[in-house]
Order: structure tokens, then C-alpha cells, then sequence
């Protein structure tokens, strides 16, 4: 995987900006793996990216830890949210539909914990890694394969 952005934020509203900056390099038909741990700021981040593609405010993002899958569709893309923090097993990850997901016209597929599959692993385009530097300093890097 190459480097492709970098970004150190001070505060949620930072990462939020972040976030917004990850238009002009995410593609519809992509997967990106969001890896952090518990509180590291992933939905905070997404909340970026939907406002970004104009598919959400970020006041509208919530997390999917019990729903799965949060769908934000703006007038090009559509931002998929998908948690699978509470998927255990390959058949619960198969109801999902994440397929069916990413073949969607403008589907961009944002998935938080994938990094527990292999098959997502493999199948994503990327990742977005969020490491947690401070209480609200964060360090936010974007690898493409």
C-alpha cells in the first residue's frame, strides 16, 4: 500500500475538516478499511467525508454499531457506514451485502473494523488508519493498494 494523505488533527472539528479533504481522492466503487480503536474518532471522521460528498451534515452521521450499515447518498455518491465491530462470523458478514453495496452506482464503502475479515481485507481498495496521539490529537493516514 502506498501513502496517500496524512493528516494531524487537534480536535473533532479537525478531524471533521479531515475528513471533508477526502473527496478529491476516495472514487465511487471503493472500499476503504477505518481502522482505530474505541473512540479514536472513525464516525468522527465520516462525518467529514459525507459532508465532503455533500451526502450528509455532519450533525446527520451517526455511528452503525447497531444498525450496520448507515446510507448517506448525495447528488454523485453514495456513502456506505458499515460497523462489523458486532459480527463475529463470514455468515454474518454475508447478510450484510457488502457486494451488493459496492456495486451500487456512486457507492463508496466506508468500513469500520473489516480488518477482522480477510475477505475484507483483500477486497478493499485501501485503508484509513486513525491513531490516537492525545486526548484530542489524532494522527489520520489514507493508504490506497
Amino acid at each position: 500500500m502506498s501513502l496517500v494523505r496524512e493528516f494531524i488533527t487537534n480536535s473533532a472539528e479537525e478531524t471533521i475538516a479531515a475528513g471533508r479533504q477526502l473527496n478529491s481522492i476516495l472514487r465511487s466503487g471503493q472500499m476503504m478499511v477505518l481502522r482505530g480503536n474505541l473512540g479514536a474518532g472513525k464516525t468522527t471522521l465520516v462525518k467529514g467525508i459525507a459532508e465532503g460528498f455533500k451526502a450528509a451534515r455532519e450533525e446527520n452521521v451517526t455511528s452503525p454499531t447497531f444498525n450496520l450499515v448507515h446510507e448517506y447518498r448525495g447528488p454523485n455518491e453514495t456513502i456506505f457506514h458499515i460497523d462489523l465491530y458486532r459480527i463475529d462470523t463470514a455468515r454474518e458478514l454475508m447478510t450484510i451485502g457488502i457486494d451488493d453495496l459496492r456495486s451500487e452506482p456512486g457507492a463508496i464503502l466506508v468500513v469500520e473494523w473489516g480488518e477482522k475479515f480477510d475477505e475484507i481485507e483483500t477486497q478493499s481498495d485501501g485503508e484509513i488508519s486513525i491513531e490516537i496521539l492525545g486526548d484530542t490529537r489524532r494522527h489520520i493516514s489514507l493508504r490506497l493498494q
